[in-house]
């Protein structure tokens, strides 16, 4: 349960959520039939390890509620303080409202609210009406998510326009964050949320290589959630750096890590370009090479082609940061297989 009300989750959330968020995603015994308790628990251990204050449970992906539930229960028992988001990832406001509730009982702490493939609204009272019936059925606070991934661009040029996030704030009290990417990958989600909102609620670029450039003109108090633990402890360092008015030490991080940002920018690029879907397998993979568990994914999962396997592990060792030894037939099986 959470550990805040519903009406005061503004405040829980700017006096909480400081530092980066990583993104768990969950692994699986080898027969694919349950969840790896070992492999969660030590995911989430090594996340703490690495200086992350929060990190998203990843659910898009083959798991039902009762499995997510799961998964944050043993989330929660392994990091005590991290800060567990709820990923309202499913394929229905009512299946979302179903798995918030019973996440919410295993110790979730805040909502990433996303909007489901089959969601196909015309007019932005369609999208207030089902962010809206979310955020009413959760005691959780929530952060919204405009993004190009959920084809709202019909509507308004921007997804979510600065109208309707205007509305939304002042009708969902306990949405407390809003993770900006609007014309992604352009920065002007960020910009004009964070000119407009600042004052209300958190405002998130969970882009690592726009958030500690804009730092420099933003006070931004957090960033994520995103795919930046692969890259070990560099993100919540250069973050906290940035944070605290140390932004030269910051960009000299920045820069020394180009080439894993690079390598990284250049995979994204074989899924970003219009499927709408991330390749969860890849940012599973990515998080291997840095020490987490790994292992194989329930289909429908996409495959990680052999030469970006290796370009993101040479980005790696190009930019100094720690990587395994072990081949990349490993990876598929994990670290703590079952």
């Amino acid at each position: 349960m959470a550990t805040y009300k519903k009406a005061d989750a503004r405040a829980w959330a700017r006096e909480n959520l400081v530092g980066c968020s990583a993104v768990t995603i969950p692994s699986f015994s080898a027969d694919l039939k349950r969840l790896n308790e070992r492999g969660i628990r030590h995911d989430i251990e090594h996340t703490v390890g690495l200086g992350y204050s929060s990190t998203l449970l990843c659910s898009e992906l083959a798991i039902s509620a009762q499995e997510n539930a799961q998964f944050t229960a043993w989330a929660r028992e392994s990091g005590k303080d991290l800060i567990l988001f709820f990923h309202a990832a499913f394929g229905t406001l009512a299946e979302n409202i179903e798995a918030v509730k019973l996440a919410e009982n295993a110790g979730a702490d805040i909502v990433l609210l996303s909007y489901p493939p089959q969601f196909w609204p015309t007019n932005e009272q369609e999208i207030y009406d089902y962010t809206k019936s979310f955020c009413d059925a959760t005691d959780l606070a929530v952060m919204l998510f405009p993004i190009p991934l959920w084809g709202f661009e019909r509507v308004h040029p921007a997804g979510m326009s600065l109208e309707l996030v205007r509305r939304l704030l002042a009708d969902c009290p306990n949405i407390a964050a809003i993770k900006s990417e609007q014309g992604f990958p352009l920065p002007a989600g960020i910009c004009e949320m964070y000119h407009h909102f600042r004052d209300q609620v958190v405002i998130s670029c969970p882009i690592e290589g726009d958030a500690i450039p804009l730092m420099s003109l933003m006070k931004l108090q957090f960033s994520g959630t995103s795919n930046t633990a692969w890259m070990s402890d560099y993100y919540p360092k250069a973050f906290e750096l940035a944070r605290t008015g140390r932004f030269e030490e910051a960009m000299e991080l920045y820069w020394k890590v180009n080439p894993a940002r690079s390598a990284n920018g250049a995979a994204a690029q074989s899924y970003a370009g219009g499927t709408g879907v991330l390749n969860r397998t890849m940012w599973k993979y990515q998080d291997w090479l840095a020490g987490f568990n790994g292992g194989p994914l329930r289909a429908p999962a996409m495959r990680v082609p052999d030469r970006f396997m290796k370009s993101l592990r040479q980005g790696l060792v190009a930019s100094g940061l720690p990587v395994t030894s072990d081949p990349d037939s490993a990876f598929m099986i994990g670290r703590h297989p079952c």
